[in-house]
């Protein structure tokens, strides 16, 4: 068994705990020593989940374990995975046995696949990419580091997200389109037309709104 924290102890951390108790559930994989997080999650949740608060995120460079990072903003998973990749640690990747990954499946290092989400065929992600709860990604989809899928979200095929995209809860994206770095996709939402970076677009057809506040073109 290898030695894995979770970083993040609020409600997305919490359900990793429970993702790594499912993993183990049917071979154990994993020594799951608690979470990691800056502040003070609440003990109670966290002991109803089977774990406990650690200490700040800085204790994961003493710690020889791998790490998942349970925490739903892109840019704070890229500002854990540069700092964690510089202590020399590794991020584990995850997938929740009721979730279904076709063979021709490649998850990037830190991927989180929950459950009831599918991944189909010849689909590539990049680092730390988080598929929520009954998240689909049809084949042929490729994802950069960073994505987030909220629950219920749901990519066609031949779909390319950039890095650091958020597809909002319910939310569609249909067949062939790309979405530019750092864009969210609102809850609910239908695109129907390429997305540039650094946007959030709501509505039925999906429509740009506005830049994301303090981006810069292309994000960083």
């Amino acid at each position: 068994m290898r030695d894995l924290v979770v970083v993040g102890g609020g409600g997305h951390g919490r359900e990793l705990v429970e993702l790594v108790g499912a993993v183990n559930a049917g071979r154990p994989r994993y020594r799951l020593l608690g979470v990691l997080d800056d502040a003070r999650p609440d003990p109670d949740l966290l002991a109803a989940a089977g774990t406990s608060h650690l200490g700040p995120v800085g204790l994961l460079c003493e710690l020889d374990a791998e790490y998942v990072v349970g925490i739903g903003s892109p840019n704070a998973r890229r500002a854990i995975d540069l700092a964690a990749t510089g202590w020399g640690r590794h991020p584990a990747t995850l997938v929740h046995p009721r979730a279904v990954v076709g063979r021709a499946v490649t998850l990037g290092p830190g991927s989180v696949v929950c459950a009831l989400a599918s991944v189909t065929t010849n689909v590539r992600t990049g680092r730390h990419v988080h598929l929520n709860v009954a998240a689909t990604v049809a084949h042929d989809c490729r994802l950069g580091d960073y994505v987030t899928l909220a629950p219920g979200a749901r990519l066609s095929g031949t779909v390319t997200l950039g890095d650091r995209v958020t597809v909002g809860t319910g939310a569609t994206v249909i067949q062939g389109l790309g979405i530019g770095p750092g864009a969210v996709v609102g809850a609910g939402a239908v695109v129907v037309r390429d997305l540039p970076a650094e946007v959030v677009a709501v509505g039925v057809p999906a429509r740009p709104r506005s830049p994301l506040a303090g981006s810069a073109p292309g994000g960083s």
